[in-house]
């Protein structure tokens, strides 16, 4: 109404990351592969699903918010849905999404003047230690990005692009994200940094969810890459048809999160303590819960004190640039 560009989709279009269970009708409207995945109202409606599906589920909440009442849960196995279906809050019930495996990937493009553009493909950790260990965070802790506006892996073409006719008819504009599983003959992704590579016979991309952002692991390297980021968020924010330019040679992205006390259980207090950094960074670090005492000294103030952010034309040398800069950075 004030006549303001909002970079992101409004009314009936955030409905595809707001509401899982309308984002998986709307992959059936469109014929895009989504895992099997139920709702249930309590624990007793829960446990009925699994008894008559014995397989292993994600346990998500009905509805995507930051407050949601239930974080993304992945259950590897029958026993260990079971076990965590006991201890879930039902106040907004529970979406059950079959387990496909962990090897995600995703695709981000912007939805702009009825065409969409592919920016990246990319891959997100979203365990809260190594080795895929501990709860899934509520922001990835670390992320790959490649340059990708041929959709060369397919996730924009068999996933996005058949979304068309339902992004123009309720006038979307803004990012939109996909993140998704392949399934097939050839269905392993690495995860140990590298990217997926182009599908095989038999095998097929099955939609984990959508989303409606750039995304607080990608956002920051998309913008790194674009030669004019801010006309391209201006321009899709007013509907209009986009000119996509990167900078030269970047084309592979790497981002590593700094987590602090207490991480990932972000109901400890955390205590400001003090920061150290040894030499000059050479890419990009963006403070998160980071302040200045009263002798200008940084000291960190939460768990997520820093987001690494390095850009290269090859994918190990973006890699190689993240870990070195984040090895400058010491808090308790």
């Amino acid at each position: 109404q004030s006549g303001v560009g909002i970079f992101s989709p409004t009314r009936e279009a955030m409905r595809i990351e707001r509401e899982r269970d309308f984002a998986r009708k709307l992959c059936a409207d469109f014929k895009i592969p989504f895992p099997q995945a139920y709702v249930a109202s309590n624990l007793l409606e829960a446990e009925k699903i699994l008894t008559k599906h014995p397989q292993p589920f994600v346990i998500k909440n009905p509805l995507c918010s930051p407050t949601s009442p239930i974080h993304t849960i992945l259950c590897e196995t029958i026993e260990d849905t079971r076990a965590w279906l006991r201890h879930v809050n039902y106040a907004e019930g529970v979406f059950l999404q079959e387990y496909l495996g962990r090897a995600e990937v995703g695709h981000i493009a912007l939805v702009s003047g009825g065409e969409i553009y592919s920016l990246v493909t990319n891959q997100e950790y979203k365990y809260a230690f190594n080795g895929n260990q501990g709860i899934v965070a509520g922001a990835p802790l670390g992320g790959l990005v490649e340059r990708d506006l041929d959709d060369k892996y397919g996730l924009a073409r068999k996933l996005i692009h058949p979304l068309l006719p339902w992004f123009r008819k309720v006038k979307y504009h803004g990012p939109i994200q996909v993140t998704a599983i392949r399934v097939g003959q050839a269905s392993s992704l690495s995860r140990t940094g590298k990217m997926p590579v182009p599908l095989e016979r038999g095998d097929r991309w099955h939609v984990i969810e959508y989303n409606i952002r750039i995304g607080v692991t990608s956002g920051p390297m998309i913008l790194r890459m674009l030669k004019h980021p801010a006309e391209v968020v201006l321009r899709t924010a007013q509907n209009q048809k986009l000119d996509l330019q990167f900078n030269e040679k970047l084309n592979f992205g790497c981002s590593l999160t700094l987590a602090g006390y207490g991480y990932p259980f972000i109901q400890v207090r955390s205590p400001h303590l003090p920061l150290e950094v040894d030499g000059k960074f050479d890419c990009d670090v963006w403070w998160n819960e980071v302040t200045r005492g009263a002798d200008k000294k940084l000291m960190s103030t939460g768990h997520r004190i820093a987001d690494v952010i390095a850009l290269a034309p090859k994918l190990d040398a973006a890699i190689a640039r993240a870990y070195a800069n984040i090895r400058k950075i010491r808090v308790v």
